[in-house]
């Protein structure tokens, strides 16, 4: 312990002895990590729990709540979509200043995006985006992005209050006994991604991060999977050996006409491009994309799309 005391007393007499030609010194960078963690544990999570209905995914520091669209039966070029593919809204907690911050993407019908945004506004979150992610899928669907700080608990009831205003499960499903096998050479396609995939509900899952860390409003999102910031990628089987495929692409802007041009020259549909948060740095765009076709053939496409971007290889 005392060796310790003397190496941080060491450290921060250097910090002193620069300040001098370093004008300000940003002390988060030291502090954030053990306030954070600190702060994680103070925070009432199973009153979270409680409030939004279900048990989260953790991660770290994050507390991640699945809303997936288990109430709707959407198709799409004649595949219907598991929720895992494309319908799964949710919202993730992370402790940060004092309180949360709360990033989300909610899964809605066209009918469902007024009601919900106005009480989202009303009780003190931001909207940050609203698009769709698919094209011909019927019935339609769009993806509100939300985004707020505060009190956990407060925040959780907005959530609810919000979600409640659509059709939105609000209770989660019990387990329906063991989950659909992924008829996939799952392999094969970690091999192509270069990433280990993971089987949720009948589909198989990606995450591939960027090398580059992403903050939001000074605090840095990571996780980066639970936070909505590492590229996804789902492949759903469709039969003899086929895949649809979606997700998005998490890009800069000088990585977004490549990524285009590597996805279309392997057969992959691009279905949107947009902003998913406000003052992120650096500058994110984020590309979703939809294929049905020999899944190792549209995996190559996919490997040959993140080559175009700052994502590496596991």
């Amino acid at each position: 312990m005392r060796r310790t005391l003397s190496t941080i007393a060491g450290i921060g007499a250097c910090l002193f002895a620069t300040a001098a030609n370093t004008q300000n010194i940003d002390w988060r960078v030291f502090t954030e990590p053990f306030v954070a963690t600190a702060h994680a544990q103070d925070i009432a999570w199973q009153k979270i729990d409680e409030t939004l209905g279900r048990k989260p995914a953790v991660s770290g520091d994050v507390h991640r709540y699945g809303f997936p669209r288990t109430d709707l039966s959407v198709t799409l070029d004649g595949v219907t979509i598991k929720p895992a593919l494309a319908l799964g809204g949710w919202v993730a907690f992370k402790p940060a200043h004092g309180g949360v911050m709360v990033m989300g993407d909610l899964v809605l019908l066209e009918t469902e995006i007024n009601p919900v945004m106005a009480k989202m506004i009303a009780n003190g979150l931001e909207i940050t985006a609203v698009h769709n992610h698919l094209l011909r899928a019927s019935p339609a669907t769009f993806y509100m992005h939300v985004a707020g700080h505060g009190d956990p608990l407060k925040l959780a009831a907005a959530i609810r209050d919000a979600l409640a205003e659509s059709k939105t499960p609000l209770t989660a499903a019990a387990p329906a006994g063991a989950p659909p096998a992924v008829d996939l050479d799952t392999a094969q396609l970690d091999q192509i991604i270069g990433a280990k995939g993971q089987s949720n509900g009948g589909v198989y899952q990606f995450n591939v991060p960027r090398r580059d860390p992403v903050t939001e409003g000074g605090m840095q999102l990571s996780p980066v999977g639970p936070m909505g910031v590492a590229t996804g990628i789902n492949f759903q089987p469709t039969g003899a050996g086929k895949a649809a495929i979606t997700g998005d692409f998490v890009m800069t802007s000088d990585e977004v006409n490549p990524v285009i041009t590597a996805l279309r020259t392997h057969g992959i549909e691009v279905t949107a491009l947009h902003s998913h948060m406000l003052d992120e740095q650096p500058r994110l765009f984020f590309m979703h994309f939809w294929a049905n076709d020999d899944a190792i053939k549209l995996a190559k496409g996919l490997r040959a799309a993140l080559d175009k971007t700052a994502s590496g290889k596991s």
